[in-house]
């Protein structure tokens, strides 16, 4: 980023819009010693602040959770509030990618010691892609096991899509005024859960928008861990117990949301017993998201967690796939067509 360019550390995140780095200087007039790099605005002749009469500070939600304010320098101020509670506040600015024709407009908010940067790639006319006017992207996540934890990502076309299936996008008018509903996120029309050869008791209507816009299944690479609605997490809790039961960690409970964890020594073992684990789409698509100690996720120290969390805990009734459930493949997201395509892969040390 910036002219000449800066390296910056970001997630990449289909559940965000506006994308943001870490920009240099102090907080609370102490200097920080960030864990992630910082963006130096000093040292970039394309780096432009938005002033307060931009149309861009005049913005209507669901842009963002605050509205948007004049600092002392005259320059437009905005705040945004995640769902797992983190905020991220600071100023719009103009910047260049090595990869964009023209400077987009994100956020250089306020360094801390904790986060990356964000690029948004959601849907909304301040997302990434919609600035850039991408309208294909892809990538693939290796595999938390091996030792190579360099994916792939690709802006266009992939050369191996020929070989990806792929699933209609969910999509819903502007004027559809659903409370619980977010029409700028990437929703899948999901069917039902299988593990090995077991087809999962669960209503194909929890994973579907009801007119409140609970029950929305979206795909989000910006989330670690899946989340289910409880109907759905009950079920897949169900054939958990009953196929490994007593090697769970009894009375654990990760972040309040997953409970189904075992100590580090029990989780090969346990992960053999799963076996397999397949999401369920519209026409016949099946993905398979995950296979013995491959489902599960470490969460601290010597405890790992089958990837699934409760929704309901977050404070939302949807459905969200993370990318916990997202490893060794391609996830394609065609916007021209309003598709996304899977396609398996061993994502570590691929070549462009």
């Amino acid at each position: 980023m910036g002219t000449p360019p800066q390296l910056m550390d970001m997630v990449l995140d289909t559940g965000s819009q506006l994308s943001w780095i870490q920009c240099h200087g102090t907080v609370n007039g102490k200097s920080v010693k960030p864990r992630f790099k910082w963006f130096n605005p000093s040292l970039s002749s394309t780096f432009s602040f938005l002033p307060c009469n931009s149309s861009l500070c005049k913005p209507r939600i669901p842009d963002f959770t605050l509205p948007t304010s004049c600092d002392p320098r005259r320059h437009c101020h905005y705040s945004y509030f995640y769902a797992d509670g983190t905020l991220a506040e600071g100023n719009l600015v103009t910047e260049k990618f090595s990869f964009t024709a023209s400077p987009i407009a994100i956020g250089c908010v306020k360094p801390s010691a904790e986060n990356r940067g964000i690029l948004g790639m959601n849907t909304g006319h301040l997302s990434f892609i919609s600035q850039a006017k991408i309208s294909k992207f892809s990538y693939c996540v290796p595999g938390r096991s091996r030792s190579d934890l360099t994916g792939l990502f690709y802006l266009g076309d992939n050369p191996n899509s020929g070989k990806f299936k792929y699933v209609n996008m969910l999509t819903f008018p502007e004027s559809q005024n659903s409370p619980n509903l977010d029409k700028l996120a990437y929703t899948l029309p999901m069917k039902g859960i299988r593990i090995g050869a077991v087809q999962l008791k669960i209503s194909p209507a929890v994973f579907k928008p009801d007119p409140t816009g609970s029950g929305q299944t979206m795909i989000d690479s910006g989330s670690e861990l899946t989340y289910l609605v409880d109907e759905a997490y009950n079920n897949v809790r169900a054939e958990i117990v009953r196929l490994v039961g007593p090697m769970m960690k009894k009375g654990y409970e990760y972040a309040s949301v997953a409970d189904m964890c075992f100590d580090g020594a029990m989780a090969a073992a346990a992960g053999r017993r799963i076996g397999e684990m397949w999401f369920q789409f519209e026409n016949g698509v099946e993905i398979l998201v995950g296979k013995g100690e491959g489902l599960l996720t470490v969460v601290e120290k010597g405890v790992k967690c089958v990837g699934i969390g409760r929704s309901g805990r977050l404070g939302t009734e949807s459905n969200m796939i993370g990318n916990v459930h997202q490893q060794n493949m391609w996830v394609e997201y065609d916007l021209a067509n309003k598709r996304v395509g899977f396609g398996g892969a061993v994502c570590s040390g691929l070549k462009a």
